[in-house]
């Protein structure tokens, strides 16, 4: 699976760790920066990961900040993406499974390593169930459905 990952400087070394890690899962990683954790606006990276979910330069996306929400936020943005700020490995499952997410967002001052990698890990083998929540994701992107 081609994977868009994002941060801004303060989750610029949870985003090479988390890149290396789907790399040896066998992911195509498509990192969209920052280089470095020189000071940086996590919208511009969650506007850059949110074009390339929205476009189809990858299947899902992983935007990481100081504590996920700014950039969950500015991934949020974008109608095509449906991006979840999770804690734990349950909340990965279900923002796949009820929300269809295709976007997670991880806090790298609240979430530690292996924690951020069971959430990944839970976010890339869940599965949409659809039935009752597919008119409720509809309305995510058009609600006047």
């Amino acid at each position: 699976m081609r994977i868009a990952i994002a941060s801004d400087h303060a989750a610029f070394a949870l985003k090479a760790e988390l890149a290396a890690t789907l790399a040896e899962w066998g992911h195509d990683v498509l990192d969209l920066g920052p280089d470095s954790d020189a000071r940086v606006d996590y919208p511009d990276f969650g506007y850059k990961l949110a074009e390339a979910v929205a476009s189809g330069a990858a299947e899902r996306g992983v935007a990481l900040c100081g504590s996920g929400i700014g950039i969950s936020i500015a991934v949020n943005r974008n109608p095509a993406c449906r991006c979840a700020l999770v804690s734990d490995p349950y909340s990965a499952t279900l923002s796949r499974q009820h929300n269809n997410a295709n976007v997670i967002a991880m806090g790298a001052r609240l979430t530690g390593i292996d924690m951020a990698k069971a959430c990944l890990e839970a976010f890339l083998s869940g599965e949409f169930e659809g039935g009752r929540h597919e008119g409720r994701v509809a309305k995510l992107s058009n609600p006047t459905i």
